[in-house]
């Protein structure tokens, strides 16, 4: 079965895609990356998102107008990869409703049925809401497919996390499993980056590279008590944005440079804290924070002696992980398998995720299957280099 997922991340900036093909062979799961790759939003969609996003007020007009047209943008961003069978979009999350520890609620526009309109196949959507209905953070989901896929890393790795930079540092932790969202990956510099140039971010890590760390507004950023939760925990944009750093950073009135430096330290100390406190040997990376020398240099430091790999060292291309990762998901709706480990969302339990809206004919879904696989094997690009993942 061919399963195109779709998302926009925090860093709202475009549409990742790619499109697997997926084949179960008793425990084993092979996906083979037939396509990925991203469009960006249209410039006066992406400044609409960014003008609605918290602390922003938005009306339930410009709610309706947004979920139209990100779903017109993605029925776009579909129509531009090769054919699938169905379709997983994961949309854009415009706000994750947060309250002393437990999400209420999480709010994903795009409609989709736009991209069934567009394509004829069915799309699965509105993946996450079914987590926190059943007492969950609906984050993070890609815990689902890390698993399965860090399970054929062999007993040298010992133990093992997937960790995506993306806007939002997420973790995933193998044996107990354990996810949750660490903190800002690129958010904050991104914020920074964004309101000093009108770039959208830290090109190569070049503005980083030439600051110098400020420890006393790093240690200060360092005590937000997000940080200090137990997981699991989600975050998002509704805490990790422009104003709250000109709360926390406006009074050191930083040039850019050490402004950035001291970001990208932010990131670098929370990621590494949490993979030295899980005691991990080996780390699969994957997010635009794996394109960032200055972060992945400031990160070996602080985590010095773990190993940490691309993903793509797996056959998962590092930029569109996430992408794939709902490709997964789509193709576990689809057999009628649960899409969550409540151990890593805190979910009551398992739960196959997401609503259906069906394509041009009759909706035809495969037979539900009894168990999710155990292991995932990944083919495609970068499988090439998967042959030894550790070498």
């Amino acid at each position: 079965m061919r399963v195109l997922g779709l998302i926009s991340g925090t860093s709202h900036d475009g549409i990742d895609c790619a499109l697997v093909r997926w084949s179960r062979d008793g425990d084993l799961l092979t996906g083979v990356v037939e396509h990925t790759g991203t469009v960006p939003y249209p410039p006066g969609l992406r400044a609409a998102i960014v003008a609605a996003l918290p602390p922003n007020p938005a009306d339930m007009g410009e709610v309706c107008r947004l979920d139209t047209l990100v779903g017109r943008a993605f029925a776009e961003a579909a129509a531009t990869c090769p054919a699938a069978d169905l379709v997983c979009s994961h949309g854009q999350t415009m706000y994750h409703w947060v309250e002393d520890g437990r999400v209420r609620g999480t709010l994903q526009l795009g409609q989709p049925a736009w991209i069934a309109e567009r394509l004829g196949v069915p799309v699965v959507s509105d993946l996450r809401v079914r987590d926190v209905a059943a007492g969950g953070q609906g984050a993070p989901l890609v815990s689902a497919f890390d698993l399965p896929l860090l399970s054929g890393l062999p007993a040298s790795a010992g133990r093992a996390g997937a960790l995506n930079l993306g806007g939002i540092a997420n973790l995933t932790v193998c044996e107990p499993p354990l996810a949750y969202d660490i903190g800002p990956a690129s958010a904050l510099m991104d914020a920074a980056v964004r309101a000093a140039t009108g770039m959208p971010y830290d090109e190569d890590g070049r503005l980083a590279a030439s600051g110098k760390v400020h420890e006393g507004l790093l240690a200060e950023l360092l005590a937000e008590p997000y940080y200090h939760l137990p997981p699991p925990k989600t975050t998002g944009k509704e805490l990790f944005h422009a104003g709250y750093l000109d709360r926390v950073a406006g009074p050191y009135a930083l040039g850019l440079p050490d402004l950035v430096a001291t970001l990208t330290a932010l990131t670098a100390e929370t990621v590494a804290a949490e993979i030295r406190r899980h005691g991990l040997g080996t780390v699969v990376v994957s997010g635009g924070g794996v394109r960032n020398p200055a972060l992945m240099r400031a990160l070996r430091e602080r985590a010095e002696g773990v190993r940490l790999l691309p993903s793509d060292d797996l056959g998962v291309p590092s930029d569109a992980k996430e992408a794939v990762a709902f490709s997964y998901l789509g193709w576990l709706t689809a057999h009628g398998l649960p899409g969550t480990v409540p151990a890593c969302t805190g979910a009551a339990g398992s739960r196959v995720l997401g609503t259906i809206t069906p394509g041009r004919g009759p909706l035809r879904l495969p037979e539900p299957l009894d168990l999710p696989p155990r292991s995932i094997r990944m083919e495609g690009r970068g499988a090439a280099r998967r042959t030894s993942p550790l070498s």
